[in-house]
């Protein structure tokens, strides 16, 4: 699926769920599918525009003077649904992360130790955030027909999360079984200049 037809299919989704204003949609996108989608901000107001020309979503009249709410149409869940029914795209893993741990013993085992620390708190910091999320939507959302399906997603990133936390805890072991000798220089740039400390865990390199 192309990068445009992928944010039609987030900009579509998020006003199925319910009409909203533009700036309620980005905020949408950005909280409720933030969990495991990005999305550019500089593409949902194209996309939006673009959508209702086309006719799959129609500009009504919004709350606050001036103001409008977009309400999917009959075209709209049409074309959602043809979307949807797209086989999924597979990503290149980019891990910046796993570059480094791959090139670990160049960068020296106390060097790789903080980086997976930096990983293992990163990670639980995201867990606790999962968990926050899936009881505040239990609430707020309760008896909703799409929260089931809401609550999936969650479940996937909160499995996820705790399989990285399980898998830097065996890493950590490995890394107790070599020899801390500082053999490498530990710098804290890479040969490109980025900060290794500051890699986030799932980022790119």
């Amino acid at each position: 699926m192309a990068r445009r037809s992928q944010t039609e299919t987030a900009v579509l989704g998020a006003l199925s769920m319910q009409p909203m204003t533009a700036y309620a949609l980005r905020e949408a996108i950005r909280d409720v599918l933030g969990h495991f989608w990005s999305e550019s901000f500089g593409q949902i107001y194209p996309t939006l525009n673009a959508l209702e020309q086309q006719g799959h979503v129609e500009r009504r009249e919004g709350p606050r003077s001036g103001s409008s709410t977009f309400v999917i149409t009959d075209s709209g869940t049409a074309r959602l649904r043809e979307l949807l029914s797209e086989p999924i795209t597979a990503t290149p893993p980019r891990n910046g992360l796993l570059l480094r741990l791959f090139f670990g013993r160049t960068l020296g085992v106390r060097k790789c130790r903080e980086l997976l620390l930096e990983a293992r708190a990163d990670a639980e910091r995201s867990l606790a955030e999962y968990d926050g999320l899936a009881r505040n939507l239990s609430v707020e959302e309760a008896g909703t027909p799409d929260l089931p399906y809401v609550l999936m997603t969650i479940s996937a990133g909160r499995h996820g999360t705790a399989g990285v936390i399980a898998w830097v805890d065996e890493a950590l072991a490995l890394l107790d079984g070599i020899p801390d000798d500082d053999t490498a220089d530990g710098g804290g740039t890479t040969g490109d200049g980025d900060t290794v400390g500051d890699t986030p865990t799932n980022g790119e390199p």
